[in-house]
């Protein structure tokens, strides 16, 4: 490779390292943006404003607000995911291991944190399409462990009590634990043992 090809090559490289980087700046800026007024209120120009760039170059990056809104929607959802690749084989340690990975997690990096709170506000939010909801609502983890509630219900290490209801008060807590992260970071943090001693049979 000649001189010229290396030159050439290298300045490749720093374009795409530097559209990588506002790309990432595009989905930090409008993540605060949604959570602050909702995703039908913000608008592209806004973004844009915030991010230092004209509205005509923020939708080289987004085609839409929706593709962006999906964008960071996959990304909560890939965390999910890893969430519930923690072994469920023992009932009640997937719930230990559920609270403390996403805990700490959120609490290491405040983008989780807020997240966690932008896929709480998708799964009610009217204004965002059917496609959208139903592939957020396909991933509830909510519905993913009630079957995780009632193998440690019959293992005797989870309590008795409906097991929508439990799985329900166990993930809502989590939510107002990462939902204070996010708003309030410089407040203590929940210990994970307390919220998994909502399911624990003592």
């Amino acid at each position: 490779m000649n001189i010229q090809n290396t030159i050439h090559e290298g300045l490749y490289m720093t374009r795409l390292e530097q559209k990588e980087k506002r790309r990432h700046d595009i989905l930090n800026v409008a993540l605060d943006l949604f959570i602050q007024k909702g995703y039908a209120a913000t608008r592209t120009a806004e973004i844009a404003k915030a991010v230092g760039m004209s509205e005509g170059l923020f939708f080289h990056y987004f085609e839409t607000k929706e593709k962006l809104y999906f964008s960071l929607i996959d990304i909560a959802l890939s965390g999910m995911h890893n969430t519930f690749e923690i072994d469920a084989s023992n009932s009640i340690a997937f719930f230990e291991n559920a609270a403390k990975y996403i805990i700490e997690n959120c609490s290491k990096d405040s983008l989780i944190a807020k997240l966690f709170v932008l896929m709480d506000y998708a799964e009610n939010d009217a204004s965002l399409s059917v496609e959208v909801r139903n592939k957020i609502k396909g991933q509830r983890e909510l519905d993913k462990t009630v079957s995780i509630i009632e193998q440690g219900q019959k293992e005797n290490s989870i309590k008795n009590g409906d097991p929508l209801s439990l799985a329900l008060t166990f993930w809502t807590t989590i939510h107002g634990v990462v939902a204070n992260i996010a708003r309030n970071p410089d407040l203590p943090i929940a210990n994970y043992e307390w919220i998994v001693d909502i399911l624990r049979k003592h």
